[in-house]
């Protein structure tokens, strides 16, 4: 009996130690790069974000404004790459006349002077919209951007009109499968080189359209990106990549890093070598997967030289934290 326990204490050792060293970062190779950064909606005013609900007006909520910028417009991308950004983050929205209107909320009664479920609108009538209308940092007694925003809601057509060759990632707003193949039909007129640098996210019915009429395109899930987590902090250990994780964008937040076998360098070189890219958010509090890496603090709790994305609300206080 004690030869068995011995021979059992040996294997499991032995098992230990191979997991060990099949995870360990110690003798991982780092990849001498810097972090992309993802400006999440361009430069955006920033909001109050407690209690945050799902329809919650963040417009109304707005802190003490410090730039003139309005997420999701050209002039907001443009000046998010210029001040660093390698990708940019936007939200898309059929409309009832065949275009995409890219803008953020489901409806139009929080940032503008119009009513209505954004889908429901045309372009033509979205275009003639003030985006600036209702933002407000003291309580509706001032409007800083009331009538600056008239006619700067872009379509996606203009957005890719206006970077041919930057990275982009397009959130599709909805879990309505058709909108998966309106915007497929969109992606799939690009060269196959210009849909290498775009990525989708969002619902999980339309994004999973996405990625069997596209699949050069990388795309996640709230479904995908789950499975791929869970997957990987169940059997990662063996140096198996989910499935869900194949082809990807990986959404990660920070507070689930430490978790994930290998991390840092040794998951990144996994993901990279299935095809994917990882983005480390700000900590997952079982809301929304929108929370950045916003401030110093929250950056430092990066690994040292760290290399992967990066997923930032504030992409002029982290661009120089990387040097760019």
């Amino acid at each position: 009996m004690n030869k068995k326990l011995k021979y059992a204490a040996a294997a499991i050792t032995v098992f230990g130690a191979a997991i060990y060293l099949n995870n360990t970062n110690h003798l991982a190779a780092h990849q001498q790069s810097k972090p992309v950064l993802l400006a999440h909606r361009g430069i955006a005013q920033r909001f109050d974000e407690r209690e945050l609900k799902n329809d919650t007006c963040t417009a109304a909520r707005m802190l003490p404004s410090t730039h003139q910028y309005l997420e999701n417009t050209i002039e907001s991308m443009r000046a998010s790459f210029a001040a660093g950004a390698d990708v940019i983050e936007l939200d898309v929205h059929p409309t009832t006349d065949g275009e995409f209107a890219v803008f953020h909320d489901w409806t139009v009664d929080c940032r503008t002077d119009g009513r209505g479920v954004t889908r429901e609108h045309s372009m033509a009538y979205l275009k003639k919209l003030d985006i600036g209308h209702g933002y407000t940092a003291d309580g509706g007694k001032t409007f800083p951007f009331r009538g600056k925003g008239i006619g700067l809601m872009p379509t996606l057509a203009e957005v890719l009109a206006a970077f041919p060759q930057q990275r982009l990632l397009i959130n599709v707003k909805s879990r309505d499968a058709s909108e998966g193949e309106k915007l497929a039909a969109v992606l799939d007129k690009l060269p196959a080189e210009r849909r290498a640098q775009i990525m989708v996210y969002g619902g999980d019915e339309p994004v999973e359209i996405v990625r069997q009429r596209l699949p050069d395109v990388r795309t996640i899930s709230r479904a995908t990106i789950k499975s791929c987590l869970l997957g990987y902090i169940g059997y990662g250990w063996s140096g198996v990549v989910p499935k869900a994780c194949h082809h990807a964008m990986v959404m990660l937040p920070i507070n689930v890093a430490p978790w994930l076998w290998g991390w840092p360098d040794r998951f990144l070189s996994r993901m990279k070598a299935a095809n994917s890219e990882v983005f480390a958010l700000g900590p997952y509090q079982g809301g929304e997967f929108s929370s950045g890496i916003d401030t110093p603090e929250q950056f430092a709790q990066l690994p040292q030289n760290y290399s992967g994305g990066i997923w930032t609300n504030e992409i002029e206080a982290i661009a120089p934290l990387v040097g760019k």
